[in-house]
């Protein structure tokens, strides 16, 4: 499966490649497609509706389950740091578990806090960040362990 993943990363940065903008290759972007990497793996859609306001969707995928996260995520720049911000925001998800201690669908609210990178000389942002969340369902509550390495290709 990582071998079809990393096949259709690929395959849709060379797409993307012809519809780069101009912003893209500066400090900042419209729209990134890439990989969040935690625990397990996922695929990261982000998008800014504005110059400080950004929509992101991530589709993580472990051993133990699949987790669809919609965040909307408010961008502060870093002073004297061209290309870098931070962010918080919040958001919710919805997933499926099957691990032995039980198998089931879960929804929960989350929020989200981190550091997001434009390399100006190219169409790559990388983000760190920490997604705090509640799960809501029998032996459910708060979940500190998700976030991670974002990796993506800006166009």
């Amino acid at each position: 499966m990582k071998k079809g993943f990393l096949t259709v990363l690929a395959m849709l940065a060379i797409l993307f490649s012809q519809a780069q903008s101009k912003s893209s290759s500066g400090s900042t972007y419209k729209t990134a497609l890439g990989v969040k990497v935690w625990d397990g793996g996922g695929i990261s859609f982000k998008h800014f509706v504005s110059n400080k306001n950004a929509l992101e969707f991530i589709g993580y995928f472990w051993n133990q389950g699949t987790r669809i996260t919609g965040l909307y995520e408010i961008h502060m720049p870093i002073s004297d740091a061209s290309g870098l911000q931070w962010y918080i925001g919040p958001g919710a998800h919805i997933g499926v578990y099957n691990t032995k201690y039980g198998d089931g669908a879960f929804i929960g609210v989350d929020g989200v806090l981190g550091l997001d990178y434009k390399f100006k000389k190219a169409p790559l942002n990388m983000s760190l960040d920490w997604q705090p969340s509640f799960e809501f369902g029998d032996n459910r509550g708060f979940v500190g362990s998700w976030g991670g390495l974002g990796i993506r290709y800006t166009f």
